[in-house]
Order: C-alpha cells, then sequence, then structure tokens
C-alpha cells in the first residue's frame, strides 16, 4: 500500500482551489463504492465508526485501537484517501500523539483533532470545550507524533456554536500558530460566519455539515474551504436497507421478489471478484 501517494493526492486537495464534497464510508465495501463513483477522497467519523463497530451512539465509548482497525480496513480495501475524524486523540495530548501514531500506521490521508471536552464529563449537560492552551498542546503532540510529512493534520473546533465566533477564530489563529496543515470549522451556519473565518486565518479550512447558503461549491472555493462534509447518509441509508429487506422477509417475501436488492454484477464489482478470478488462475492453477 502506498499510504504516501494517497496522502499527497490529500494534499493536493487542499492546495488546489476548489471545495469537494468527501464521500462518507465505513467499511471496506463503502469505500470501495466511493472510489468507484469517483469521490476525490472518502471520510470516516467518530461517529459512523461507533455505529459500524459497536452498534452504539457517538458517545466516545469507541476504542483507539478498535477505530484505527476500522480504518485499516477501510485503507487496504482501495486506493481512495481517508480523512478520519480522530475526535479529541482519545484523551490527552499524549493520547493524542499515540492516536495520530495508530491512524499514521492504518493508513489514513488526514486526520481531524478537536477541541471539544470529551468524554463528556460528569454533570455536564452542554458541550463544553478545553482551554485553547489544552488544544495547542494537544496541535503539537499531534504533530510530534506524525512521522510521514505528507500526512494531514487538521486542528477542529465547535466553538463556533459553542462559545461563539470570536472564540473560535482565535482557536483557528492559535491551531495555525502550532502548526497544523489545515483547519476544521464545525458549527458554521452563515456566509458572514465563514467570511469572518476566512479573513481571520491563511490554512485550508474544512466545512462540517454545511447547509443553506453554505452549499455553493463556488463560494466555498472562493473562501478557501476545500473539503465540506455532507454528513453520513449512507450508514443510514445501509440501515434503512437493511431493516426493510429482513422485515419483508420476516413477513413472508420470498427472495426474489425482494426489492432495492443488489444485482450479482454490483456485488462482482465491489468485491472486486475479477481479481480475485485472475488471482486463482494465477496461483491456484484453477
Amino acid at each position: 500500500m502506498n499510504w504516501t501517494d494517497r496522502r499527497q493526492r490529500f494534499r493536493a486537495i487542499l492546495s488546489g482551489n476548489r471545495c469537494v464534497h468527501p464521500g462518507s464510508v465505513f467499511d471496506p465495501i463503502s469505500a470501495r463504492i466511493a472510489e468507484d463513483l469517483g469521490f476525490e477522497i472518502g471520510m470516516f467519523a467518530g461517529s459512523t465508526a461507533s455505529l459500524t463497530v459497536l452498534g452504539a451512539p457517538d458517545l466516545i465509548v469507541l476504542t483507539l485501537s478498535e477505530f484505527a482497525g476500522q480504518a485499516y480496513r477501510i485503507n487496504r480495501a482501495g486506493n481512495l484517501p481517508l480523512m478520519v475524524d480522530a475526535d479529541h486523540g482519545y484523551g490527552n495530548a499524549l493520547n493524542a500523539k499515540r492516536t495520530v501514531e495508530e491512524l499514521e500506521t492504518a493508513g489514513v490521508g488526514g486526520l481531524s483533532l478537536e477541541d471539544t471536552d470529551l468524554p463528556t464529563p460528569f454533570g455536564t449537560a452542554k458541550p463544553r470545550l478545553t482551554s485553547i492552551a489544552e488544544g495547542v498542546g494537544k496541535m503539537k503532540a499531534a504533530l510530534a507524533g506524525r512521522q510521514d510529512p505528507a500526512l494531514c493534520i487538521a486542528g477542529r473546533t465547535s466553538a463556533v456554536q459553542i462559545t461563539g465566533l470570536e472564540d473560535a477564530i482565535a482557536r483557528g489563529k492559535a491551531y495555525e500558530e502550532a502548526g497544523v496543515d489545515a483547519l476544521f470549522f464545525v458549527g458554521v451556519r452563515t456566509r458572514a460566519e465563514l467570511d469572518a473565518i476566512s479573513a481571520a486565518t491563511r490554512l485550508p479550512l474544512i466545512l462540517g455539515g454545511v447547509s443553506g447558503d453554505l452549499t455553493d461549491l463556488a463560494y466555498l472555493s472562493a473562501r478557501r474551504v476545500r473539503i465540506a462534509l455532507q454528513g453520513h447518509q449512507p450508514f443510514a441509508a445501509a440501515v434503512k436497507a437493511i431493516h426493510d429487506t429482513l422485515r419483508a422477509l420476516r413477513d413472508g417475501t420470498p427472495p426474489g421478489k425482494l426489492t432495492g436488492v443488489a444485482d450479482a454484477e454490483l456485488m462482482k464489482r465491489v468485491t472486486r471478484d475479477s481479481d480475485y478470478g485472475r488471482w486463482t488462475k494465477d496461483f491456484l492453477g484453477g
């Protein structure tokens, strides 16, 4: 696996002049589908990781090893540059350093570390952030844990919706000074907010969950946004399809009359059946 090549392609997006939507992926098959459909990068979120690996909500009960293991399975299945949401780095700054080491080994192209105080502390009713100083310490530790200089590390904050725009900009500027490769802002809802962030910072921008006035790719590109997430609907769609198929079978629908089922050709394509057929012939004499 040429991880550096993927990371260089990821960096090319950040250093380019246009904004792309990543394909939200959660396992090897979904990553192959995203690659086949032409997505430039994949996005593996902590929330979908918790759903996929544990069947649990996004409450930071997933472990680093579980997350890195699934990221590796996704990466080895194809050639799609993968960005991952490393949440808070699974602990303090030393844990964040270890997180980068593990995810780099798993082959990710880029990762984001956030300054939300996670997991939710006892007695906390609303999300809260760590101090800027602690956030800077985590960013520096993450950068120190990087061995391949092509790996992209983004500083992420949800301050816009928790403490306000001014604090979000202060955090972004602090993480820039710490040396991260990009800034990831969650909770930006208006063009005025994005205009202010873009004017006050220098690095490529990543936005989480854009909607409304922030769906115009030309506008986002002009504001230095290079990656704009659209949510993680593919996993929810998969859950719906599985639920409806099993329900139909349970209710007596014959397998041959099920709807919405992948045909044999699609299944062969996403499982790389032709590759395995060739390898069987070459290596087993079959």
